[in-house]
């Protein structure tokens, strides 16, 4: 009877104190004898601390050992300290980061380009990209699998049944699909099931759009309202598409990622695309880190999007070496609007609006900041507009704090006619397109504070817009887009992140039959295919392209594959001039492009790629000076500890770019005069024919003019494939001011290929 009175109140206590999920990382080899599995194990672990064992969310098995729970924090505290558990980590929330981009990239020729790298489906190449996402539309034309093969034989992934979903829905192009929300209904509460659909389809339309970018079929008189009219197709359109709904309208959460990812890899998925963030942290504590390090040695690619946090410095995600990080640029594609002035000044914008146009004589038009009582009334918030004062005019609003067509639901909804959306310093110049509700253009910073200007200045201000349709051939393309997170990368700033960019600015693919365009619940209207603009587009057009040529290169690494996507990408314009910043306006920096951008028709065939093997991670993680346990919680529980008798250097990891920190502090705490030198080496391996290649260094920025480079040797000769070749580079400086960077390129030519490496310097 005490017994039972205790439990009771034990019970009663632990409900009292608010449970959260955490994630269990447990020492696979440690298994007691007495446990036939270790899904045993793990409850019999669960139950020494816990009296409700029953909050066991999900057992893992190949991308990490062991499972998450809902735990006390007391309990999360004991767990730790049981034999054979080597970690206990709180879940973290991660969020989206919210065609023509096949003939920007070159590869859209029927007779060579995507169709001439990529093999008939059906082969030993057959390749399926994983997307963990918001889930799938399975009835858009996007998962169409008219002359594919048979679904290969090496696939085990499933078409699970929900709401609204049945496993048919599955076919020889969208090979299976599941969904993963333990993790969110157990820090979210039950899900709405009015508002979203416990099964794998896509209420959100997210991920109908990163999974069509990355393999979708061709779709011919594709457009959204006859915008970016023409042939839809993925990157890679013959591959295969599995997608893990791990992502729900309360967050993507770690416990349900891990999950995803645990049984994408199973599966047999040779690509994950995973297009979500949840800022940079430790890679002990990062479950998309440890998840992509399991997939990675399962030769499995892991491209993850950078994040939408720049223009900021150090705003990165998913920056662990094994991860592709992908930043965004544009297109050379527009959909131009014009604002035209009551004084005959004509400002140029964007805008995706088709409904009916304004009246051809101008409107009064209006700041925001005027029309409203509040002190964010610029913004265009809901509830801060006085009706009085904007009815059947232009409003202006600024953009920032909320979505920018929510903005222009709250300026009709208030009784205006029309809205100019104009950018602040924080996004500079970059225009997104966006599917307004009513006649508006978005313009840049320039453009805003001009009209703005003239509204102040006239007594009575006039205007009206113009939406022309879809331009091509712009130029400067692609510039950097503001909104694309930079570097440094503040886990590891040896390690130069992003790794590379892609089109990420309006883009067009398929959308969900669920939601709108703007995705506001205001929105009716209903699209087959949306353009819409963040890294997340960025992110499966490498997972595409990394498809295209593991496909065409079944042998080569995940390691491999990033370092010819790499290697290859320009930095500069045709014409030789560097590329550009829609921040800024001004010249971009490998902090915000990585390598540059992607030119897949050259990375097909690289001529020397820097390949990296498990080991040499590891190898990595000790440079860190990560202890055993940190190291088995990000590598599995395997058996393996630091040398005492290796010095390990972060600068020998076999990366296809350099970031080099000098000090600037000598022991007194003050600046050093001194010249010091950092060293690192690197090994190429020749995946083309014989060549000899000779190696160019430059640099540029005021303070990279004095760091001297040098590289021994000075040429590589190659006589076969699969030949390695090692080389060391030393970088000597005189003490900058902490915080100087600058920058630089080393290249390897044999006449016929560049393979090319960013260098950044940093001064710290």
């Amino acid at each position: 009877m005490l017994r039972a009175l205790l439990l009771a109140l034990a019970v009663a206590a632990a409900a009292a104190e608010k449970r959260k999920t955490y994630i269990v990382h447990m020492a696979k080899s440690a298994m007691p004898a007495e446990y036939a599995d270790h899904g045993e194990w793990y409850g019999a672990s669960l139950r020494a601390v816990s009296v409700a064992p029953k909050m066991m969310l999900y057992a893992y098995d190949t991308v990490l050992h062991g499972f998450s729970a809902r735990l006390t924090p007391q309990e999360a505290e004991d767990l730790a300290c049981v034999e054979g558990v080597l970690a206990v980590n709180p879940e973290a929330r991660y969020e989206l980061h919210t065609t023509r981009t096949p003939e920007f990239l070159g590869i859209a020729g029927a007779g060579g380009g995507a169709q001439g790298m990529f093999p008939q489906s059906g082969t030993a190449a057959d390749v399926v990209v994983g997307v963990l996402d918001t889930g799938v539309w399975p009835e858009s034309r996007s998962y169409d699998d008219a002359g594919l093969a048979e679904v290969p034989s090496f696939w085990k992934g499933q078409c699970m049944a929900g709401a609204g979903f049945n496993s048919s829905a599955c076919n020889r192009k969208l090979v299976g699909a599941r969904f993963f929300n333990k993790g969110y209904e157990a820090a979210m509460g039950p899900m709405d099931t009015d508002r979203e659909s416990r099964s794998p389809r896509d209420d959100d339309g997210h991920g109908t759009h990163t999974s069509s970018t990355a393999a979708g079929a061709p779709v011919p008189d594709a457009s959204l309202f006859g915008f970016a009219s023409g042939t839809a197709r993925g990157m890679a359109p013959r591959a295969r598409v599995a997608v893990y709904k791990v992502c729900w309208l309360g967050g993507c959460f770690s416990s349900d990622i891990l999950a995803g990812m645990d049984a994408a890899v199973a599966d047999g998925c040779g690509v994950l695309s995973l297009s979500l963030g949840g800022g940079a942290a430790d890679y002990s504590r990062d479950s998309v880190a440890i998840g992509a390090f399991a997939a990675m040695e399962q030769n499995v690619l892991v491209s993850c999007s950078a994040g939408n946090s720049g223009p900021g410095s150090s705003t990165l995600s998913n920056v662990a070496p094994w991860i592709t990080t992908v930043g965004a640029g544009t297109l050379d594609r527009d959909f131009p609007a014009y604002v035209v002035l009551g004084n005959g000044k004509n400002y140029t914008g964007v805008s995706l609006y088709s409904g009916k146009p304004l009246p051809s004589t101008p409107l009064p038009i209006i700041y925001a900041a005027n029309a409203s009582s509040s002190t964010a009334g610029n913004l265009c918030m809901p509830g801060t507009l006085t009706p009085e004062k904007v009815a059947g005019k232009i409003v202006i609003c600024d953009r920032g704090v909320s979505a920018r067509v929510q903005k222009g639901f709250v300026v009709r909804d208030a009784g205006a006619a029309g809205m100019v959306l104009s950018n602040t310093a924080a996004n500079g110049q970059e225009l997104v397109a966006d599917a307004h509700l009513l006649p508006a253009a978005g313009v840049g910073e320039r453009e805003g504070m001009a009209i703005k200007s003239y509204v102040a200045s006239d007594p009575n201000p006039t205007a009206t817009i113009m939406v022309a349709g879809t331009q091509v051939d712009v130029h400067p393309s692609p510039v950097v887009a503001a909104f694309s997170s930079r570097g440094p990368n503040m886990v590891t700033p040896e390690i130069l992140k992003p790794d590379i960019i892609a089109p990420g600015v309006n883009i067009l693919a398929a959308w969900t039959g669920k939601a709108g365009p703007t995705g506001l619940a205001a929105d009716t209207r209903r699209v087959g295919f949306n353009i819409i603009s963040g890294t997340s587009m960025s992110c499966p057009h490498v997972s595409g392209l990394a498809a295209l040529l593991r496909s065409a290169h079944p042998e080569w690494s995940p390691a491999a594959v990033r370092s010819a996507l790499m290697t290859t990408a320009y930095a500069t314009y045709s014409g030789g001039s560097p590329l550009l910043d829609a921040a800024t306006g001004a010249t971009g920096t490998p902090f915000d492009y990585g390598a540059g951008h992607v030119d897949p028709s050259r990375a097909v065939d690289p001529g020397l790629v820097y390949d990296i093997s498990d080991a040499e991670y590891l190898d990595f993680l000790c440079a860190l000076k990560y202890s055993t346990t940190m190291i088995a919680a990000v590598a599995r529980s395997r058996d393996f500890g630091c040398a005492e008798n290796r010095t390990y250097s972060v600068g020998s990891l076999n990366y296809p770019s350099f970031s080099v920190t000098f000090s600037t502090a000598n022991g007194d705490g003050g600046e050093s005069s001194a010249a010091a030198t950092v060293t690192h080496t690197r090994t190429l391996t020749n995946v083309g024919g014989a060549g000899t290649y000779k190696v160019s260094t430059s640099v540029s920025g005021a303070a990279a003019q004095g760091v001297a480079v040098a590289v021994e040797p000075t040429e590589l000769a190659f006589t076969s494939a699969g030949e390695k070749k090692s080389y060391t580079v030393r970088f000597t400086s005189r003490s900058q001011p902490s915080g100087t960077s600058g920058f630089g390129r080393l290249v390897w030519s044999d006449g016929k290929h560049s393979v090319a490496s960013p260098i950044a310097f940093t001064w710290t």
